[in-house]
């Protein structure tokens, strides 16, 4: 298991948007003792992009609080503390794929680390999630279902996902060597 320090310490920033995300959450790292509790207005999430190397293709699903197609990913649970851990776990639970692997592999890496802003929904208030992003491949993209426990899944060529992208995700699209 890697420390997330350890994770955001050997992370290279894309730009200086990037560059200030990263110093802002080694700061919340450094001061928090549990930079992945929800209780805090900036913690700690994981996410991956799910890709088809062999057509090119990315798997987006809904998110309806964010009111838009995202990569997968989400929250650590209790005792969780490793982000490639947590990103692949959210990830074979989203997509219910079971052959993921870190792409271009062999070995993970942080890909993208940007602060997300996330609306109140369902009592709780407006935050900011700093979501450690990855990039993991599928040799089985059929396998994936329509949707999972009710959220809609679906294949995008990268330019399809780039036209509903936020601008996080569109990062994220444009650092993937895939067309």
């Amino acid at each position: 298991m890697t420390s997330v320090g350890e994770v955001l310490a050997r992370h290279r920033p894309a730009d200086d948007r990037e560059a200030a995300d990263l110093a802002r959450v080694m700061a919340m790292v450094d001061d928090e003792p549990d930079p992945w509790s929800r209780s805090i207005p900036l913690h700690l999430t994981a996410s991956a992009l799910v890709l088809d190397p062999a057509s090119g293709r990315v798997l987006l699903r809904w998110h309806a609080k964010q009111q838009r197609w995202l990569q997968v990913g989400g929250h650590g649970d209790a005792g969780e503390a490793d982000p490639w851990s947590i990103a692949l776990r959210e990830a074979t639970e989203e997509t219910a794929l079971d052959d993921l692997v870190p792409w271009p592999g062999p070995d993970p890496h942080l890909v993208q680390l940007v602060i997300v802003e996330v609306v109140a929904a369902g009592g709780e208030p407006a935050h900011h999630h700093a979501d450690l992003r990855y990039l993991l491949a599928t040799a089985r993209p059929d396998a994936v279902p329509a949707e999972v426990e009710g959220v809609p899944l679906r294949w995008c060529t990268v330019d399809e996902a780039l036209a509903v992208a936020d601008d996080g995700l569109a990062c994220l699209l444009r650092l993937v060597p895939i067309r």
